[in-house]
């Protein structure tokens, strides 16, 4: 794998953000400033991204939520297969005798993984969600042939 051409920039910084900076440096463990940087362009540039809305994205819906609620984890369940073509996989941990961490993988547009995600987190009995969106994609997976009844 080549590696990608690199490009010299010039930035100027306060002195307290670059001392802020080369502390991150150290404590992270960055190779060097330039690293770090990079780093947080990617991270901006991938909010960018996601809030955009049409490029396709990966993530993963993290949802605690009261197993013991009634017809939660039915609904949970019928939304991940009403959207199967982004719900890729999900994984179930048994927290305690009433919460369960549900973390769901999936890929698509951003702005339909949002709304994948604000139908999941608002459900009753969901303690916590959040949507994590990143920019790299998997490799694609093929939808569901149409049923007979479509």
């Amino acid at each position: 794998m080549s590696k990608e051409k690199l490009s010299r920039i010039s930035i100027s910084l306060p002195e307290s953000l670059l001392d802020g900076l080369d502390q991150m440096v150290n404590e992270r463990g960055f190779e060097s400033r330039s690293q770090a940087i990079c780093d947080m362009i990617n991270l901006q540039l991938n909010d960018h991204r996601a809030k955009q809305g049409h490029e396709v994205m990966t993530g993963t819906v993290n949802l605690v939520y009261n197993h013991s609620t009634p017809g939660l984890q039915k609904k949970l369940h019928d939304l991940q297969f009403e959207f199967i073509d982004e719900v890729i996989s999900s994984l179930n941990v048994n927290l305690t005798h009433t919460n369960t961490l549900s973390i769901i993988l999936v890929q698509g547009p951003a702005d339909k993984l949002n709304m994948i995600a604000d139908k999941m987190i608002t459900l009753r009995g969901v303690v916590y969600g959040r949507l994590l969106i990143n920019s790299y994609i998997i490799p694609p997976i093929h939808p569901l042939p149409p049923s007979k009844g479509d």
